[in-house]
């Protein structure tokens, strides 16, 4: 086993192995795991660089210098640029997020054979039980209540006035402290994040990790997928280095990212009509309430209470979020001394979301530099959604007692009370008013049985082409509802296993 960080230019890498997976976060270190218990010899590589948990930054300055994909700089392009949230270190987005599990829903297996020509009844049993093991092997419990933290106690008090069906969240870590710092990567080493676990495995069962390095192509030779190349980038200044090549002698998989995959796919030259469309979002914002007493939502769980019960009926999540004092100030009004008086309510704030499952789709390309391109909008019936999901958190926070809430529309007063809520019902339906993000990204190299309007098949593998597979969030055709993660993992496994049988 070894690890191949950074190289000079002059300074190649030539390697071999039976698999090679592109990406190292929650679908590519989960095929790369299974791959190497069945026996397979596999090389991971990786975009960014390996960091490990006491080398995590604190702050969000150093966050997206050291852990966010090119600083975090990847927007929308449409009538709003609305920031899209993802990782490039070894472990990925894992590293970054909070570790939600959420089991695929029933319906979502349902969707897929009856839209898609893919899933049903043996594909869910199949996708559970890999769940349930999932769930063991990365220690999936509830938040503890020695972890939950005022905020979170407060949206379980809302909901329990509003009957809003939530529940304590369900998370891949172990023995959670209530540091609050998921969002920076948890340098307790209680969050799972799959560079503690599976990328570990992979090395100990004799495969090989490179990081530090992008790929430019998948390699063929005809319609055979054999490899991979690079330039490896410093870590820091991103500076080109030596070069990098991975062959390999069964099938390549690529987990890259619902937005990296279809890019790198597009400039190693496969040919499909579906490639790069159908992607879809969580869009979702946040709304602060603000509480007499301190609330310091930056102590307990970064997040720890969430509903389902709108997932359907109009599409929503809701979710509780404790965001960085520096992000908190970024999204508060006025500057210089206007600004800081704001910033003084910061331990009397509680930051609650919602998650828009948004039915717009939109595209993904490769632009200059190889950084993807992606045109995506909400239409009118999803900025509808997305306003109802204000409704329902700013409700939420007045039903635990806020005084105000600060819901961050432009056009709207600064700080609404309990008699003006029902101004939400009115607010703008122009995305440009609202500092929203997208995460929970899903397709680009969509699953399907038509070659005509999917990328790749049930079993990961792309249409037309030998040994190359998808393995991540690009191949899930539909937008869940819920946070993914369970469910990327998961079809990896399946993937992999399938290659394996």
């Amino acid at each position: 086993m070894s690890h191949y960080a950074f190289h000079e230019r002059g300074k190649d890498v030539t390697l071999e192995a039976d698999f090679v997976v592109v990406g190292s976060g929650a679908g590519g270190a989960t095929a790369a795991a299974a791959l190497a218990r069945g026996g397979a010899r596999v090389v991971v590589v990786e975009s960014g660089a390996w960091r490990d948990p006491p080398d995590y930054p604190s702050t969000t300055y150093g966050t997206m210098r050291d852990l966010f994909d090119d600083w975090g700089s990847t927007f929308t392009r449409g009538r709003a640029f609305w920031p899209i949230v993802q990782a490039r270190t070894v472990g990925g987005t894992t590293v970054i997020n909070s570790a939600i599990a959420v089991r695929t829903p029933g319906d979502i297996f349902q969707q897929w054979e009856r839209e898609h020509g893919v899933g049903g009844d043996a594909f869910a049993t199949a996708m559970w039980t890999y769940q349930d093991e999932l769930e063991t092997e990365l220690s999936v419990e509830l938040v503890p209540e020695r972890a939950k933290g005022r905020s979170n106690l407060l949206a379980s008090d809302a909901d329990a006035a509003l009957k809003f069906g939530g529940h304590v969240m369900k998370r891949y870590v172990k023995g959670c402290e209530g540091n609050g710092q998921c969002l920076q990567g948890c340098k307790a080493l209680k969050k799972q994040s799959t560079n503690l676990n599976f990328i570990p495995e992979v090395m100990a069962l004799g495969g090989d990790i490179v990081s530090c390095a992008p790929v430019k192509r998948v390699l063929f030779e005809g319609k055979g997928a054999v490899g991979v190349e690079g330039s490896f980038a410093h870590p820091l200044t991103r500076a080109r280095g030596g070069k990098f090549t991975v062959r390999a002698k069964k099938a390549v998989i690529v987990a890259a990212s619902a937005t990296h995959s279809p890019a790198l796919l597009e400039r190693s030259g496969v040919k499909s009509k579906a490639l790069g469309k159908y992607f879809r979002a969580h869009p979702g914002t946040g709304i602060f309430g603000c509480y007499d007493e301190p609330v310091d939502m930056n102590i307990g769980a970064t997040q720890g209470w969430a509903s389902t019960q709108f997932r359907t009926d109009p599409g929503l999540k809701l979710e509780t979020l404790a965001i960085p004092p520096e992000m908190v100030a970024s999204r508060l009004a006025g500057g210089g001394t206007q600004l800081m008086e704001h910033v003084r309510e910061y331990r009397h704030l509680a930051m609650w979301v919602h998650a828009c499952r948004a039915e717009s789709v939109g595209t993904v390309k490769n632009g200059f530099g190889d950084k993807p391109v992606v045109h995506y909008q909400l239409d009118e019936k999803d900025m509808l959604r997305f306003r109802d999901g204000m409704s329902l958190v700013a409700r939420m926070h007045f039903a635990a007692g806020a005084k105000a809430i600060i819901p961050g529309i432009h056009g709207m007063p600064y700080k609404l009370g309990p008699d003006e809520v029902k101004l939400l019902e009115s607010a703008p339906l122009d995305p440009r008013a609202y500092v929203a993000v997208l995460s929970h990204l899903f397709g680009g190299c969509v699953m399907g049985s038509d070659p005509s309007r999917s990328v790749v098949d049930a079993n990961g593998r792309v249409h037309g082409y030998e040994g190359l597979v998808v393995a991540d969030a690009s191949a899930i055709p539909t937008n869940l509802g819920v946070n993914p993660q369970h469910t990327i993992m998961s079809l990896a496994r399946y993937f992999a296993n399938q290659l394996l049988s």
